[in-house]
């Protein structure tokens, strides 16, 4: 009975080791923010529960909230792309990283007109959102599209009605390119609209386009891809019109000067070169410098790892950009710099 009891308790200890490494219980991470990487982060979270158990739980509710949660130490980490300066990640103790890059586009619904052969120029789109035009077949839209039947429709302008990082491309992106547009609305996750009607998320504004003929709105481009919408192109700083892809997304990243960047703040709007989109943005992954749990601190920044080496088949599916490993090797130093748990670092 002894040596029964023994190989019992043998085995039990066999079972609690794989390749010599005892097997922690799946973990549980809670997130929340930003809704533009949302169609990716869930994809990702899918799948790495297959792989490992672990339960990575973001709730999309847009990049103001996620802030707000996490200055409030109500999650594990945030997302946002309204990246923030490094005085307040300092203020705030947390510590920023790019997870992906991709593109804010303008999504149409006008009858009988196909996904990018609407084309809109930077002054042509600011005045659609001031309010200047309100209507299909204004004479601005139709020299810009000579031979393109627009119709004699109204115009239904369509934003976020929630604190947005998806807002602060697109108004940084406007404020650039639009004199009035800045002295009059400027940039920011929230903005006083001269126009139009609100949507909660790229979700809400996605529906809100497609039930309403005649609408305006914009959106993360997999909302677009996902939901079938019309996207217009768009005339880019060099004067080419360019249509939202991968790789015109990863044409306005190519010069990003991320080594230089304080607290990895980078704004990837209105970038130069021909194959460049307009619109262009990363999303980042908020957490705290000074971790409460060095086990689930571990775990998360584990599953951040895995995005980033395993996961950017995922991304291109999807139409976002991966970051490049230089960029995932400036991030890691970072980790393994700044955070800590009981005094000790987390990462690697």
């Amino acid at each position: 009975m002894k040596a029964k009891n023994l190989l019992i308790a043998g085995l039990v200890v066999v079972g609690l080791l794989v390749g010599g490494t005892a097997v922690v219980a799946a973990m549980s991470l809670n997130g929340a923010g930003a809704s533009f990487p949302y169609p990716l982060y869930s994809q990702w979270a899918y799948k790495y529960n297959q792989l490992t158990g672990d339960q990575i739980n973001y709730q999309s509710i847009g990049s103001g909230g996620g802030i707000a949660q996490i200055k409030a130490k109500t999650v594990d980490f945030a997302g946002s792309d309204a990246p923030l300066e490094k005085p307040e990640l300092d203020a705030s103790g947390l510590i920023q990283f790019p997870m992906v890059v991709g593109g804010v586009v303008p999504a149409i619904n006008v009858p009988g007109i196909k996904a990018g052969q609407f084309k809109l120029t930077p002054d042509a789109l600011a005045n659609i959102y001031l309010g200047k035009i309100t209507r299909w077949n204004d004479a601005a839209l139709k020299a810009i599209n000579p031979g393109l039947a627009l119709p004699d429709l109204a115009l239904t302008v369509v934003f976020r009605s929630d604190g947005s990082g998806t807002t602060w491309i697109y108004t940084n992106y406007l404020s650039k390119v639009s004199t009035e547009w800045r002295q009059r609305v400027g940039a920011g996750k929230s903005v006083s609209w001269p126009t139009g009607v609100g949507g909660k998320g790229n979700e809400g504004v996605a529906a809100f386009v497609q039930k309403t003929k005649g609408a305006i709105g914009y959106v993360e481009f997999a909302y677009a891809v996902e939901n079938k919408m019309t996207y217009a192109a768009l005339r880019n700083q060099a004067g080419a019109f360019v249509e939202p892809t991968s790789e015109t997304f990863q044409a306005a990243a190519a010069n990003a000067d991320w080594p230089n960047a304080p607290g990895f703040y980078m704004v990837l709007t209105d970038q130069p070169g021909a194959g460049s989109w307009p619109i262009t943005g990363a999303t980042f992954i908020l957490t705290y410098r000074q971790q409460p749990d060095a086990n689930k601190a571990a775990a998360m920044l584990k599953y951040f790892d895995w995005c980033y080496h395993h996961g950017a088949d995922v991304a291109r599916k999807l139409n976002y950009v991966p970051m490049p490993e230089n960029v995932i090797k400036l991030v890691q130093a970072r980790w393994a710099a700044e955070i800590r748990a009981g005094g000790r670092r987390v990462w690697p």
